[in-house]
């Protein structure tokens, strides 16, 4: 969902990943129905720290509803097996016939099974419509997903393609196995680039299946098992988990909604740790919207420069600014140390699975060479179509730009006038609304939210190290009618685990 998923795409990253690093016990991974990954009682309590927020149900019925949304949100992973029941009591400073009780009403949702030898095993209810978490984004017409923050398609999409169709003949000469790039679409992305204040040339440009599959190959190529890795928190849930699948050390710097980054902290982060690589997004944050002073940016280079570190800024959602001006890219500062992530599939279409990495040519050249063991070269036809997109991308912002600023202004002002306890902010671009509930009860608000149609991701999705349940990511990208069902489903489940905290168990047709 940028998104709980949402930003990039490709490379097979197309699901949230928990933790597995952090949570297993079994270091032989998921190889089947009868061999699931097992997960520690400490780790499992980690997660489930705010269980009991915003419900008054019976503390076993408030266990399982904690647990199925973190089923839901991906942070505990289909197949998984759950710790022993006196293991989980004492971990959470519970009696064992909670656990026991929750265990059983999970079973009787469909979220539970017991398997000999192997105890209770995450699994998905099957009755009823399928969970919307598992169809790689396909979600049945009468629910409103926004767990992905993305515009529709772009004006001209439609004609771009017709005359990228100009150009197949030419194409199909050549074998279609594009690991760099096609050079017509490298050159306009360097002159984007160049343009905004950081000169480029098309030797220092990859093109890639989206942005997150750039970062993948970043992190398999630059990090290392073991390797400190520097993230922001609250971060890209699909980044955090490529860099955690690499073999990375996770070590979170704080970003504010209002505050952005603390200079101090940044600075004793990177000194301190030394990561081998930094993983930020300085401009339109996703999910806070925050974007990073100049003096935060000198603070960071100079810390990353004096330790070694290779900063990655990812710039998918950088260039969706709604008010003032936008930053000079990071690289325009460091150019040899900064590499960039870039992305077509917000400005124009998800659809168009584009992404960039602008970097040296010598990183570029191991890229490239470790790329054949996950893909072949990116889809010639999206290539072409994004050659004749890129050059129009500041046109294309300026009509965005009237839409996202409509959209925001719109929900935040709703979400003011029918939720005035929430903290709305009103950020200068990007598509989401970091919202501050003031209570810990984001997954709980999600859960119910669900039984009103509206699917969203839970704050804890944003956390490198979960957390983040006083907040929650409202994309605002809706507008008319579904910008009132939005607010609508988010005020009435407000009342059910908010305000007059009645009861939220959630059966099966309840999260469907």
């Amino acid at each position: 969902m940028h998104e709980a998923q949402g930003q990039g795409g490709g490379a097979g990253h197309g699901s949230i990943v928990p933790q597995i690093g952090l949570l297993c016990e079994s270091q032989s991974g998921y190889r089947g129905p009868m061999t699931p990954v097992l997960l520690s009682a400490r780790s499992v309590a980690l997660l489930l720290r705010h269980w009991r927020a915003g419900s008054d149900a019976a503390a076993y019925e408030a266990l399982a509803d904690a647990v199925r949304v973190l089923v839901i949100d991906g942070r505990i992973p289909h197949g998984a097996g759950l710790p022993a029941e006196r293991g989980l009591a004492a971990a959470l400073g519970v009696s064992r016939t909670t656990v026991a009780n929750a265990y059983a009403r999970l079973r009787e949702d469909g979220y539970l099974t017991s398997l000999r030898g192997s105890g209770s095993v995450i699994r998905l209810p099957l009755e009823g419509r399928p969970d919307p978490e598992h169809l790689a984004g396909v979600v049945p017409d009468d629910l409103l997903d926004l767990r992905k923050a993305a515009l529709r398609s772009a004006p001209g999409v439609a004609e771009a393609v017709e005359r990228a169709m100009r150009h197949l003949p030419a194409a199909l000469a050549g074998i279609g196995y594009d690991t760099v790039g096609d050079a017509g679409l490298r050159a306009a992305i360097a002159d984007r680039y160049t343009a905004r204040g950081l000169p480029t040339t098309p030797s220092e440009v990859v093109v890639t299946i989206g942005a997150q599959h750039a970062i993948a190959l970043l992190a398999r190529v630059l990090v290392r098992r073991g390797d400190p890795v520097l993230v922001e928190s609250p971060t890209y849930p699909h980044a955090h988990e490529v860099l955690r699948e690499a073999g990375g050390r996770l070590v979170s710097v704080p970003v504010d909604v209002r505050g952005g980054w603390d200079e101090g902290v940044l600075d004793a982060t990177i000194r301190r740790s030394a990561p081998t690589l930094a993983y930020v997004m300085p401009e339109l944050h996703n999910p806070t919207g925050a974007t990073m002073a100049d003096s935060a940016r000198r603070v960071l280079l100079e810390a990353a420069a004096a330790v070694g570190t290779v900063v990655v800024a990812d710039e998918t959602m950088g260039e969706l600014r709604i008010d003032g001006l936008p930053s000079r890219p990071l690289a325009a500062d460091a150019p040899g140390q900064v590499v960039m992530v870039g992305s077509a599939d917000k400005v124009f279409w998800g659809g168009l699975r584009i992404g960039w990495v602008r970097a040296a040519p010598e990183l570029l050249q191991r890229l490239l060479l470790a790329r054949p063991t996950g893909d072949l070269g990116t889809p010639v036809l999206d290539q072409l179509v994004a050659r004749e997109l890129v050059p129009q991308t500041a046109a294309v912002l300026e009509a965005r730009r009237h839409v996202l600023r409509d959209g925001r202004d719109g929900l935040v002002a709703a979400l003011r006038a029918r939720l005035p306890e929430w903290d709305v902010p009103s950020p200068a671009g990007g598509l989401t609304l970091w919202v501050g509930l003031g209570r810990p009860v984001s997954s709980a608000l999600v859960l119910a939210a669900r039984s009103e149609g509206v699917v969203l991701a839970s704050g804890g999705v944003f956390g490198p190290d979960g957390g983040f349940e006083r907040s929650l990511r409202v994309p605002f990208t809706v507008s008319g009618a579904d910008r009132e069902r939005l607010v609508g489903a988010l005020a009435r489940s407000w009342e059910r685990v908010g305000g007059a905290a009645v009861e939220t168990r959630g059966s099966a047709a309840a999260v469907v």
